[in-house]
């Protein structure tokens, strides 16, 4: 058993030879991950029961907005929101977000579940197809990582949409 042990050392050796020959280690980081509070606000009704609620709790995040913003609210296992991260700035009139930035929040925040929003600087709170497209890429990645999309809510300064109540989730 030892001459085996032997053979194998010296074949690891010899590798290892032949691969630092043609080029340096690389240099691997360590790191650990956190989120950082940057603020907090007051959110007098504890949980979210319904797409009213999450838009009372947003609309002051993203009706005042120039351009399109996507945000996550993360959700603990009784609907309490825990974290809101602006997830994502676009031009006037697109967004483009990508699940990886959405789930990143809600698994950092250890979240049970999510709604996300945007806002239409325009006004109109119509659904793009890209907002349509985006919202069942968003709830597939989140069945995947085992985090619900519970609603995806399009803001404007006097409404709100919800895809969740159109039937889009």
């Amino acid at each position: 058993m030892s001459k085996y042990q032997t053979i194998n050392h010296q074949q690891l050796e010899l590798l290892e030879r032949e691969v630092s020959a043609k080029q340096p280690a690389k240099r691997v980081n360590i790191v650990s991950l956190k989120l950082v509070r940057e603020s907090s606000v007051l959110y007098k009704e504890h949980q979210i029961k319904s797409p009213e609620d999450a838009y009372k709790l947003l609309k002051p995040f993203l009706v005042e907005a120039d351009r399109e913003k996507f945000v996550v609210v993360c959700l603990d296992t009784k609907n309490q929101p825990t974290a809101i991260s602006v997830c994502h700035v676009g031009s006037l009139n697109a967004s483009i977000v990508h699940p990886r930035e959405v789930m990143k929040a809600a698994i950092l925040s250890n979240s049970a579940s999510i709604i996300v929003a945007h806002n239409h600087p325009s006004g109109h709170c119509e659904p793009s197809r890209e907002d349509i497209e985006v919202t069942k890429r968003l709830v597939e990645a989140g069945r995947i990582v085992g985090i619900d999309v519970l609603d995806h809510l399009i803001v404007c300064p006097e409404r709100y949409l919800s895809l969740k109540e159109k039937g889009y989730i």
